[in-house]
């Protein structure tokens, strides 16, 4: 990409098995136009980095800083739990911002309060219920319930959770002329006796990820106002790590003060080339 001043520096960090590549953007050196394409590059596994997503900070004159979060197809997205988490200890281990903070996404003002590698974000305010809408897929019929978590989520209750296709399955949800034209990220998730176990499918990733903290926080919304569950709800998520969602008020529309807890880890420092970009094509003859 012209005039990028190569290298860049990033993190790698992960939040439960979410992992994303953090740039410290304050100082602007990607271009808004090119910003969708450098993420999509970059978060190309075996090729690049390889992520679920890229965050880049940039300055706001209404919190601490505020973010661009691009999913790895490029896709710019309003919110990503996990994400924050991620980006709330990099913020503070940067001295960008104290332990306890504020910082702006396309989905409003998130709160964050980071102890050591665990981090608690209060999440924006969950809108747009719906419960037991029945859809056809793939010639099966499911009961989905869906809410907006700062992007929007389709939760499914099934008995055995290790047994769905949540790839092929996921993806033909994803699609569905029922939340057309945007889509919608899919969770699959199975009761227990403490909880919840969840895995879902991403939109913008296009595929299972370990963890989405949007979904956590959708499922146990959902599980509560279905009388499954009662604040706190602890999830266990595809890659095994527990995240816990504490929310107040009353079920349903009426939950207030979504927090979302759980760890965020910093995975290794580095610098991006600008072959960390290239892209092969075919027929190149390279």
């Amino acid at each position: 990409m012209k005039n990028i001043p190569w290298p860049i520096s990033f993190w790698k960090m992960s939040g439960a098995g979410n992992d994303f590549i953090v740039i410290d953007h304050r100082k602007p050196v990607i271009r808004p136009e090119q910003m969708a394409e450098f993420a999509r590059l970059a978060c190309r596994r075996k090729f690049s980095v390889g992520a679920d997503g890229l965050f880049l900070l940039e300055r706001s004159d209404r919190a601490d800083f505020k973010w661009r979060f691009f999913n790895a197809d490029g896709s710019e997205a309003e919110m990503c739990g996990n994400g924050a988490r991620c980006v709330a200890r990099f913020a503070y281990m940067q001295g960008i911002a104290a332990a306890r903070m504020r910082f702006e996404t396309l989905a409003g003002i998130v709160d964050a309060t980071v102890a050591d590698t665990q981090v608690t974000v209060r999440m924006t305010p969950p809108h747009s219920f719906r419960f037991d809408r029945q859809l056809e897929v793939a010639g099966q019929m499911f009961m989905v319930h869906s809410v907006d978590t700062g992007v929007p989520h389709a939760v499914i209750f099934v008995d055995d959770i290790d047994a769905v296709d949540v790839v092929d399955l996921g993806r033909q949800i994803r699609f569905h002329p029922a939340f057309a034209p945007a889509g919608t990220n899919v969770d699959f998730v199975g009761r227990t006796a403490n909880g919840c176990r969840i895995r879902t499918y991403e939109r913008g990733v296009e595929d299972e990820t370990m963890a989405c903290g949007t979904g956590v926080a959708a499922a146990a919304l959902i599980a509560a106002a279905k009388g499954y569950a009662g604040s706190p709800v602890e999830i266990v998520t595809s890659g095994g790590v527990a995240l816990t969602v504490h929310f107040t008020g009353k079920q349903g529309e009426g939950a207030e003060q979504v927090l979302l807890k759980g760890p965020a880890h910093l995975i290794y420092k580095g610098e991006l080339t600008a072959e960390a970009l290239f892209e092969q094509r075919a027929g190149s003859g390279e």
